[in-house]
């Protein structure tokens, strides 16, 4: 298992910047290898994504979500991995976005990638572009703003 975490600085408010966050179907506009995600319930999502040549499809729930907090998540099925992506305040138009992923590669070519640290350096690209799309627009292309309780242990 690895985990990666990167940060990212985005000028904009911090409820602009997670109301994009929780529309998932648009990660494939700044996430590299991410072909397509449907959100299949409130808590529910279905990814297509692409890594070293490999196309995997896989279900992630979420797991927790406080409004301008915080998201978390982890596979029921397929590659196994969970994370969490936080939303700091750091001023009155700027937030912090910080995402800890913890991945376990499958096969031989992922494993691969993740020696060579491909995924810190997709992960560090992926923040980058989130920052220039919601930065570029100003303004979130819809939200969600339901809460999902952690479970109990």
């Amino acid at each position: 298992m690895s985990t990666v975490t990167e940060s990212v600085d985005v000028n904009v408010p911090i409820h602009t910047v997670y109301n994009q966050w929780t529309q998932f179907a648009e990660f494939p506009e700044f996430m590299e290898g991410v072909e397509e995600v449907n959100q299949v319930t409130d808590t529910m999502t279905h990814w297509r994504v692409k890594m070293a040549g490999v196309t995997r499809e896989f279900d992630a729930q979420i797991t927790e979500q406080i409004p301008d907090e915080r998201v978390a998540w982890h596979s029921t099925e397929g590659p196994e991995h969970a994370g969490v992506v936080t939303f700091h305040r750091t001023g009155p138009d700027t937030t912090r976005v910080t995402t800890q992923m913890d991945v376990d590669p499958e096969g031989f070519l992922e494993n691969v990638a993740d020696k060579a640290g491909l995924l810190k350096r997709r992960a560090k690209s992926d923040l980058k572009r989130f920052k220039e799309f919601i930065e570029s627009r100003g303004r979130e292309t819809g939200a969600w703003r339901g809460n999902v309780d952690r479970p109990e242990p």
